[in-house]
Formats: structure tokens, C-alpha cells, sequence
């Protein structure tokens, strides 16, 4: 199993999310920032460390949103998802990521994501409480 700790991002009503860069698997979705926690790391400070190393952003991490166990062909992984909110002027830059988008809770469905962020993708679009 592999752990994986997530973010969701919201900030003035709108979600950020990611693009996969070129030679990673599942290269060219889209996804939460986040990544693989490291030996005796818990999942917060491995949020904010992924946070900082992929996108330059120092956020508050908040209460855990959702957790999804996923089995792809070749390993299984637990997502955990938290809301995060960004520290006040601290701008993400694309650093270990393609680019990056905020997007409106309308147009998330519009952008191809790994399969394991399916059922995390129904629950945001139909929770307009959490894009508040």
C-alpha cells in the first residue's frame, strides 16, 4: 500500500489543481497536489512539504475531507484528501507539476483525472457547501 496525502486548495471559490508532467505515470491528468509520505512523516507534514517542493505554496492544512483506497494493475494506494487553505500571500508557481489551474466547481468534471480521484470528484461536485 502506498500512501499518498492530498490537497484540496480552495481559495475564492475555486479548486487548484495540477497536470501530471511528461515521463511520470498517468502523465497529462490532472490531480490534487500532494504526494507519497516518507518514513515517519505524518500525513500533514507530508502535505505541506509536497506543497512547498511541487508548487512553492506554504498553506494551513485542515481537517481531512475524504480517503480512497484504489488498486491500479500494478499497486494499490490510500489517498488521503485535506482542505487546505494557502498562506496569506503565498502563490503557487508549477515546479514539479506541468501547470496549474483554479478551477470553478462547474468546470472540475471538464479535465481528465486518475481513476482513484473518481469518487472524490462526485462528492466536490455535488457539495457546493465546500467551495464556499
Amino acid at each position: 500500500m502506498i500512501d499518498v496525502a492530498a490537497a484540496l486548495v480552495f481559495h475564492s471559490g475555486r479548486l487548484l489543481i495540477t497536470r501530471r508532467p511528461p515521463g511520470k505515470s498517468l502523465a497529462g491528468l490532472w490531480e490534487f497536489p500532494g504526494g507519497k509520505l516518507e518514513p515517519g512523516e505524518t500525513w500533514e507534514a507530508a502535505l505541506r512539504r509536497e506543497l512547498v517542493e511541487e508548487l512553492d505554496l506554504t498553506a494551513q492544512v485542515g481537517g481531512l475531507y475524504d480517503e480512497v483506497i484504489h488498486q491500479y494493475p500494478d499497486k494499490t494506494i490510500r489517498l488521503r484528501f485535506y482542505r487546505c487553505t494557502p498562506q496569506p500571500g503565498s502563490i503557487p508557481r508549477p515546479i514539479e507539476c506541468s501547470e496549474l489551474l483554479w478551477v470553478e466547481r462547474p468546470d472540475l468534471k471538464s479535465h481528465s483525472f486518475p481513476a482513484a480521484d473518481a469518487r472524490l470528484l462526485d462528492r466536490l461536485g455535488s457539495d457546493p457547501s465546500v467551495w464556499a
